[in-house]
């Protein structure tokens, strides 16, 4: 089955460069029909995003600082006047400082704390209240990124494992309160990915090589993957899929050892 978004439009939160997850689902979605505007954070980043939203016929970029509510309200009251309605919102926003993403959690410090939960799990809600008046009339999808250390500890991971199971919670109750307008909320959870994100995490060539080996397929999560991931869930074939951590990652979260070989 060919699923198609034609018809559908929303907006990618997230996108850093060419590898980015966000950028996989970005494709995906303008692949299957899909229109798009785009977010990003300062002007370096904006100079990065500009020739990819390009790629995909997209001249719509606002700068946002997701910690900033006046930041946040003139994105969306500016994606409100090219489009007053939505059909979906990708977040894939999250960040801590990388000094503290080696060593031990208990040496987390307060600020960076506070920081990482804002930026990595409160920022959703934040977008959700917002594009929730732009889907109440049709419904939509809000859907977000998350990661297996959210439930299970992974080294080097620390307060953003943390952080992620906050924005896991959050995904179910904005699912519950969004639900009766329609709106479905859904995470999806990658195994480790070669991104920008992902190689300020202490070993984690080592993380992902011990996944491409461990896996029950044998291999990582790619950006085609995740990508059709999202289309099926921001698009009529996942109407009734709601609330959900829909887990891409060649099968790790199954296991409990490593396999025999690498024991």
């Amino acid at each position: 089955m060919t699923i198609s978004m034609k018809g559908k439009r929303g907006l990618i939160m997230g996108v850093a460069n060419e590898r980015s997850i966000a950028w996989g689902i970005a494709k995906a979605m303008h692949e299957a029909g899909a229109e798009l505007a785009f977010t990003y954070q300062g002007e370096a980043f904006g100079k990065r995003v500009e020739p990819l939203a390009a790629s995909l016929d997209s001249d719509f970029l606002v700068d946002v600082d997701v910690t900033d509510d006046a930041s946040l309200d003139a994105a969306f009251e500016q994606l409100a006047a090219k489009w007053p309605t939505i059909d979906f919102v990708v977040h894939a926003i999250a960040y801590s400082d990388k000094n503290e993403l080696t060593g031990r959690f208990v040496d987390t410090s307060r600020e960076n704390f506070k920081n990482s939960l804002d930026i990595s799990c409160y920022s959703l809600i934040e977008v959700a209240r917002r594009a929730h008046p732009m889907m109440q009339e049709n419904g939509g999808t809000i859907l977000t990124l998350t990661y297996s250390g959210s439930n299970r500890v992974t080294p080097f991971y620390n307060v953003m494992g943390v952080a992620k199971a906050a924005l896991e919670s959050a995904t179910r109750y904005l699912a519950n309160d969004l639900g009766p307008d329609g709106i479905r909320v859904n995470a999806i959870s990658p195994g480790p990915m070669k991104t920008l994100a992902g190689a300020v995490i202490g070993g984690a060539r080592k993380t992902y090589k011990h996944t491409d080996q461990n896996a029950p397929l044998r291999a990582n999560a790619t950006l085609e993957a995740i990508g059709g991931t999202a289309v099926y869930l921001a698009s009529d074939a996942g109407v009734c899929t709601s609330g959900e951590i829909i887990r891409v990652d060649g099968g790790y979260h199954v296991l409990g050892m490593p396999q025999p070989e690498n024991l």
